[in-house]
């Protein structure tokens, strides 16, 4: 496997260290078996009835919602990826504007801090359906590891983000196994962080990508990343 080099260097750093000094191959060294998961059935399918719960677990939730009061800011415009019907942004940050981007209808519409949403499974067509620089900041909370067309996916990121605008991914170690891909089945926390950097890295237009742990306690909850880059500023 390609990627089996690169990946071990993520084994030895703490997460805020994973990304500091990567040695990224010159050439994307994923396949696509990397992207192959153990239920290939369409995933409107799988997601066709809501999920009215958490993710993750409470203290995980809290950890986010901190960790974005942090760096989200008043009167800015925010796009949430494979949105459901909460998003975890803090209830006392006023956006100009909220979209949501899901599968499931009914818990986008229950999503009371979304201005708007759209229907889209982004492993059929990853093409946003937003204009070019509309958003500040775009949020994916617990998702990365369902995407099977990733590089396509951030660059979609960079596309919709404003120049110096932040992509904020935030992951666990909990997901759906038959869904989630092979990679990820197959790796660390450590290793899932250089990952999603990876992918950053891959789609281009995105300064140095950064990690966070915000884990809330650990050991004793869920453990919470924080990957994060700030699309380039030409």
């Amino acid at each position: 496997m390609a990627w089996k080099s690169f990946l071990l260097q993520a084994r030895l750093f703490s997460a805020s260290d994973v990304l500091k000094d990567p040695q990224w191959p010159e050439r994307w060294p994923f396949k696509p078996k990397d992207f192959s998961r153990q239920d290939e059935s369409v995933d409107t399918n799988f997601y066709r009835e809501p999920r009215y719960v958490y993710h993750i677990d409470e203290y995980a939730v809290q950890a986010l919602t901190k960790y974005y009061t942090s760096i989200l800011k008043d009167d800015s415009s925010i796009l949430d990826i494979c949105s459901s019907w909460v998003s975890h942004y803090p209830t006392d940050i006023k956006f100009k504007k909220a979209s949501g981007l899901g599968m499931n209808q009914k818990e986008l519409a229950n999503n009371k801090q979304l201005t708007d949403y759209a229907l889209q499974d982004l492993n059929i067509n990853p093409v946003f359906p937003y204009d070019d620089n509309t958003f500040d900041f775009v949020t994916c909370v617990v998702s990365v590891d369902y995407l099977i067309r990733p590089l396509e996916v951030f660059s979609e990121i960079r596309r919709v983000l404003k120049p110096g605008g932040i992509a904020i991914m935030s992951q666990s170690n909990r997901c759906f196994p038959t869904k989630a891909i092979n990679i990820w089945l197959n790796t660390n926390d450590m290793e899932h962080i250089f990952i999603i950097g990876s992918y950053f890295h891959y789609a281009m237009g995105f300064d140095k990508p950064e990690a966070f742990d915000i884990s809330p306690k650990p050991g004793r909850s869920d453990p919470m990343y924080i990957i994060q880059a700030r699309k380039t500023i030409a």
